[in-house]
């Protein structure tokens, strides 16, 4: 199974490059990555079997780094990997006020 993001700043309409990303497990760390100058991490964990999962972004050190103003310093997606054959990819759409996600291909 392969897992992986892209982070998408929506109010300067660029990729957010340089977010740390964590992949989580029963309270356990996985995986650690930044995301690259294009926003993306091509790869976040490995071998994942089916369960519940939750991938968390650090974006307040994020807008810190470039003095912007944060509500929300960190967000967790939760996620359910049901088919491990399957790749999963799981964007963030970010603001300083706001953010969305979703299954992405």
């Amino acid at each position: 199974m392969s897992l992986s993001t892209h982070v998408l700043d929506t109010t300067l309409g660029i990729p957010a490059a340089g977010v740390a990303v964590r992949l989580e497990h029963s309270a356990c760390t996985l995986a650690e990555a930044v995301t690259d100058g294009n926003g993306r991490i091509g790869a976040l964990g490995a071998d994942l079997a089916a369960g519940t999962y939750r991938i968390v972004f650090d974006t307040g050190t994020y807008f810190a780094s470039a003095d912007r103003p944060v509500f929300y310093p960190e967000v967790a997606v939760s996620f359910v990997i049901s088919d491990p054959a399957r790749h999963h990819h799981v964007p963030l759409l970010l603001s300083p006020f706001g953010y969305s996600t979703y299954l992405g291909s």
